[in-house]
């Protein structure tokens, strides 16, 4: 009888437990609010859309392409790209003040009547990436601009012309209504972000640093308006860049005797560097969602079913489940570690012939939180073969970017005026895994943004850079509204 009045007791405290647990989680989901903001619908806007598409269309048929490899600028269409902004914003030209800054890239600045306000940055390229791909792939011209069953077509029109037009059409539209800014307004048009920005946003960041400008936030491309993408998400959901992750790439070299194939060694220099490889493959440095992503779902997350919801509310309890799941997802594991990715492997000249040498290169982005230096101690202990030996490779490496802060009054204007275009969409902060100009202004200021207002579905994607890009003529004129309650928000 004891025996059963023990078990009776035991099963009572489980009992008990889980009743405890189960209130707690429910409590936890509860208090797990929307931190969406709510905004009235934006003013009706008098535009001439079929002038904004035209003056889209033609933009795109300037081929101010930057190369990678011979890092030439195409000086003609740079040129003439030029006149062409000139002419079809006369407003913006005839009042605010325009500087071309090492040849090609152009900083405009509209000053603002409160000199004690810091000053906002939009920021946008002029460049574009080849049309690679066979002609026939393209189902019109990359560089004829047409506009054809409700899209403008052509290369550019995501990445990243409808950004510098869109930035330039809302500001024509703030002077046609005699709009004064409080606080100075600058526009930064670099000419070679798609090479890295060294020679143009960086250049246009060291001007205004000379000159100690301090910006109240800086904005740029990133993420966009993704739509049916995030998971467990119906709405769209717009994802704004906080931060950006580091760059680094390392060359590892084994060095060989050489020889014939016919009395090798226990293990040749490929061997070696074979062996080194699959260590870094098979020990990725850790796993972290406590930063940004952790940041995302706490927006994401109330907008999700209560079961999904449920979990993020209580990720005290649910995170190793998460992070497994996070972990499976090759975008979502990008965002949450720093990445090892080997992209180039080279060694032996013919068949019969020890290698006397071999090498690798591995590209790392690098997390916030991580460093360069971190990364290159994660590399020397796991690999831990004195026959490997480790270098950094090329010139580009750079360290991940400061987190904004999303409470900062500079995060609610660009909340604000995402919901007066596209009033269903869920914001979130996210991680940009890729390389923006932004990172160039950060010494300027504490609040960078990442965010293009381009709708977005997965069969997209793939248009980034490739074939048949595009922008619908509806979404266009979003972006065009997205600019003008951007800069009217902020500088009121």
């Amino acid at each position: 009888m004891r025996k059963r009045g023990r078990i009776k007791r035991v099963l009572l405290f489980l009992l008990l437990v889980i009743v405890l647990l189960f209130a707690v989680l429910l409590f936890k989901t509860l208090q797990f609010r929307s931190k969406q903001v709510q905004v009235d619908a934006g003013q009706q806007l008098n535009l001439d859309n079929s002038a904004i598409s035209r003056r889209l269309s033609e933009a795109l048929r300037f081929k101010t392409i930057s190369k990678q490899e011979s890092g030439e600028v195409a000086t003609a269409e740079f040129q003439a790209f030029h006149e062409f902004l000139k002419q079809n914003f006369p407003r913006t030209h005839a009042t605010l003040s325009r500087e071309v800054v090492n040849q090609w890239s152009l900083l405009y600045t509209w000053k603002g009547t409160n000199q004690t306000l810091r000053p906002i940055l939009l920021s946008a390229h002029q460049d574009v990436v080849p049309a690679e791909g066979a002609k026939t792939a393209w189902q019109y011209p990359p560089f004829d601009g047409l506009i054809a069953d409700g899209y403008v077509w052509g290369r550019g029109t995501m990445d990243d012309k409808s950004s510098v037009l869109g930035i330039l059409e809302g500001v024509e539209t703030l002077l046609t209504e005699n709009y004064q800014p409080q606080r100075t307004v600058y526009l930064a048009f670099g000419h070679d972000e798609e090479v890295g920005g060294k020679e143009g946003a960086s250049k246009i960041a060291s001007l205004l640093q000379s000159r100690g400008v301090e910006l109240e936030y800086v904005i740029d491309e990133g993420f966009f308006l993704t739509d049916g993408i995030v998971p467990g998400v119906t709405r769209p959901v717009a994802l704004v860049g906080i931060a950006e992750k580091g760059f680094l790439t390392l060359e590892l070299t084994v060095d060989g005797e050489g020889g014939h194939s016919s009395v090798p060694p226990p293990h040749t220099s490929i061997g070696i560097l074979s062996q080194a490889i699959n260590k870094l493959e098979q020990q990725q440095m850790p796993q972290d969602m406590d930063g940004v992503v952790r940041q995302m779902f706490d927006y994401i997350g109330p907008e999700m079913p209560f079961g999904k919801k449920l979990v993020f509310a209580n990720l005290w309890l649910f995170k190793p489940l998460v992070e497994r799941q996070l972990a499976a997802s090759t975008s979502m594991n990008a965002s949450t570690r720093t990445t090892t990715a080997v992209t180039i492997v080279e060694g032996g000249i013919k068949e019969n012939v020890l290698p006397a040498k071999a090498r690798a290169v591995v590209n790392f982005r690098i997390l916030p939180g991580d460093t360069i230096e971190s990364v290159i101690d994660h590399v020397t202990n796991t690999i831990n073969d004195s026959r490997v030996k480790i270098a950094r490779y090329g010139t580009e490496a750079f360290q991940p970017t400061p987190i904004s802060d999303t409470s900062a009054q500079s995060f609610q204007f660009v909340q604000r005026s995402i919901k007066q275009v596209f009033g269903e969409a869920v914001i979130a902060p996210g991680l940009v895994v890729g390389a923006t100009d932004a990172r160039h202004y950060q010494p300027l200021t504490k609040s960078a943004y990442r965010f293009l207002p381009v709708r977005l579905r997965s069969e997209d994607i793939r248009r980034m850079h490739g074939v048949n890009e595009r922008i619908s003529v509806d979404n266009y004129l979003e972006a065009v509204k997205f600019y003008y309650y951007l800069i009217k928000n902020s500088t009121m």
